[in-house]
């Protein structure tokens, strides 16, 4: 699933080619996705021009001045800019198409994500009302971590996966940032020190920061707004190396399931 890391980059990628351009017709092929696409889109964006394209947690804001179009990769979603003329594909969904002749076009195989309007400011949206603060930003600290963790049974990694705690630290980050931060992934995380949320608080940050330079993780069918793989899986310390040899102790790397997802993690370095 594309998380944190590869929507900033899908963002960071479209952006500069979207922001001015107007959007001249909309094409849908397949409005059934993980939510239906709404009937008004198409009479809601045409003639609108593109003013910003944003991203609250992973989901992706292309912002007009008559509403916000919401986008959510699902599992295997992708966008990139075509010419408007090339024939889709069978899992290419949708078109937004632009006043330059190319089209942004979205592709699902197994159409978990969604296209949504609203007319409204997107941050009261359903979806987006209830997300925590960005990992990134000055809002996600020890002392933020700290106070909502308390009294919380729940293990770290599902906390940390928790979108209304903070929004779109993924399985794969979850994984990495508790390796570097030293903290077992089923450790309760009200049973975590406010000093150690300090600790998981950077190592999340560092993980996302080290992602975002290598332009995402690509396990399976993650591509960019530019067609391309991230990279960051050549430098995954734990993540799908169950048996392998820790970067830090040479002990070997465990796999488990929590919450229907895989854990890894080095039974000598997290505690």
């Amino acid at each position: 699933m594309p998380e944190l890391p590869e929507v900033e980059t899908t963002r960071r990628g479209l952006a500069p080619h979207l922001t001015g351009r107007t959007v001249t017709r909309v094409v849908v092929r397949q409005p059934r996705l993980r939510w239906p696409v709404p009937a008004a889109l198409a009479r809601s964006l045409r003639g609108r021009r593109i003013d910003a394209v944003e991203r609250r947690a992973k989901y992706l804001l292309l912002r007009t001045v008559a509403g916000t179009v919401i986008v959510h990769l699902g599992m295997s979603g992708s966008l990139h800019l075509v010419a408007a003329e090339t024939t889709p594909g069978r899992h290419d969904h949708l078109d937004l198409v632009l006043d330059d002749g190319r089209a942004l076009r979205l592709s699902d195989p197994r159409r978990f994500g969604a296209c949504l309007w609203t007319a409204r400011d997107p941050a009261a949206h359903p979806l987006l009302a209830r997300l925590g603060p960005e990992p990134l930003g000055p809002e996600f600290t020890a002392d933020y971590l700290y106070r909502r963790s308390r009294g919380r049974r729940v293990a770290i990694k599902a906390f940390l996966m928790d979108s209304h705690m903070v929004a779109g630290v993924g399985n794969i980050y979850a994984n990495e940032a508790l390796f570097l931060a030293g903290i077992h992934p089923r450790r309760s995380a009200g049973r975590i020190g406010r000093e150690r949320c300090g600790v998981l608080v950077e190592a999340v940050r560092q993980v996302l920061t080290e992602a975002l330079a290598q332009g995402g993780t690509t396990l399976r069918d993650f591509l960019n707004g530019e067609g391309k793989p991230g990279y960051f899986q050549q430098y995954l310390r734990v993540y799908g190396r169950d048996g392998e040899a820790c970067p830090s102790c040479t002990g070997p790397i465990r796999g488990l399931r929590q919450t229907q997802r895989s854990t890894f993690y080095c039974p000598g370095c997290q505690r």
